[in-house]
């Protein structure tokens, strides 16, 4: 370009040569030159601009070998130097990002060039601003694009990444299941300590129930005790005769109604007799009375522990009691005056008994 008048546009620098050597940079604006002396040599602009990295191959630091691609952005800071020191700026740089990407991913792994992208972006930045310097232009940044692995690779990833994730889920399956059967356990362990607690009071309840209707059984019976002790005395001891004649004849009766084979006394047919038979047995468990025991202590005879009746004397003398009520029941004594007050009190409780059957 060879005029006198020139327009400089914004955000560019032109480098303007006189005779053929370096004479100024033109500024934004208007500038005035001389013709065929002066002579506009390069024009750089001033704006950042994005260079597309093309796919190259490389090999990691574990020997796997991938495809890899970027963009870098730079910005010319020195005309001059970008115009005299280096022949083509954006090959160079280029180029240089290239063999730098390529020497910092064979310092690392394959699953760090993943999980170092950024930090693998910033060593390669650096690394072509300190190649470039001389050069007058600066890196902005630089970002990996694209990664590309073999086939190989990428399945053997694949099911790395699905063995990873199925142990995670495996993992956190076992502690869901661990965590259940705590739970399960825990709850067993507080119902039964729950359930035990329930039997113990109820078994304390149930004891103290039992206690109390023992108890009160024994009061009753202590108070039915002192009941028949206040009733034999004086004329209810005829009334106590009766009553057990009367027991005795019924249950004599009972045992005829069943099949079973019995044993009864001999004369089990003469009904007087079985009732003679009852009363003596009465006036035994009855024992002397108490001018008997004076009697007896103040005579000197032995004790009623000494002088306890033979079980073969007791049913003799029952038999011969039997057989002289019998007498006195076939045989009754009329009295003179015609009235029944001097018959004996067990004339009076066969024959009411008699009547009765």
């Amino acid at each position: 370009m060879n005029t006198g008048i020139m327009f400089v546009p914004q955000q560019e620098a032109w480098l303007v040569e006189r005779m053929g050597a370096f004479h100024r940079v033109l500024e934004p604006g208007f500038n005035l030159l001389i013709p065929v002396i002066d002579r506009v040599k390069y024009v750089q602009s001033l704006k950042e601009i994005a260079i597309d990295i093309p796919q190259q191959s490389a090999i990691t630091a574990d020997n796997v070998g991938l495809s890899i691609d970027g963009v870098l952005y730079l910005k010319v800071q020195d005309p001059y130097k970008a115009s005299y020191g280096v022949e083509d700026p954006e090959f160079a740089v280029t180029q240089l990002a290239q063999t730098t990407m390529r020497s910092e991913l064979g310092k690392i792994p394959l699953d760090s060039v993943f999980k170092e992208r950024e930090s693998l972006n910033i060593a390669i930045v650096e690394a072509i601003n300190k190649a470039s310097a001389s050069w007058g232009i600066d890196c902005l940044r630089y970002e990996i694009r694209d990664i590309k692995l073999p086939s190989r690779v990428t399945e053997a990833m694949q099911m790395q990444v699905e063995a990873e994730r199925k142990k995670r889920a495996a993992i956190l399956e076992s502690e869901g299941i661990r965590e259940a059967d705590i739970n399960v356990a825990e709850g067993q362990k507080r119902a039964r300590i729950l359930a035990s607690e329930a039997q113990q009071l109820e078994l304390i309840n149930h004891a103290q129930g039992e206690a109390e209707a023992l108890k009160r059984k024994a009061d009753a019976k202590a108070a039915s005790i002192k009941a028949v002790a206040a009733s034999l005395s004086g004329a209810g001891r005829d009334a106590a005769s009766l009553s057990v004649a009367e027991q005795y004849v019924a249950a004599f009766s009972e045992l005829a109604k069943e099949s079973n084979t019995i044993m009864l006394p001999a004369n089990s047919g003469d009904m007087s007799s079985m009732v003679a038979q009852a009363l003596g047995i009465y006036r035994k468990l009855q024992g002397p009375t108490s001018q008997t025991r004076q009697f007896k202590e103040s005579s000197g005879s032995p004790s009623s522990e000494d002088n306890e009746t033979d079980p073969g004397e007791y049913f003799n003398a029952s038999e011969d009691k039997t057989t002289n009520v019998h007498n006195a029941t076939a045989k009754p004594q009329q009295p003179t005056d015609g009235s029944t007050s001097n018959k004996q009190p067990d004339d009076k409780i066969i024959e009411e008994i008699l009547m009765k059957k």
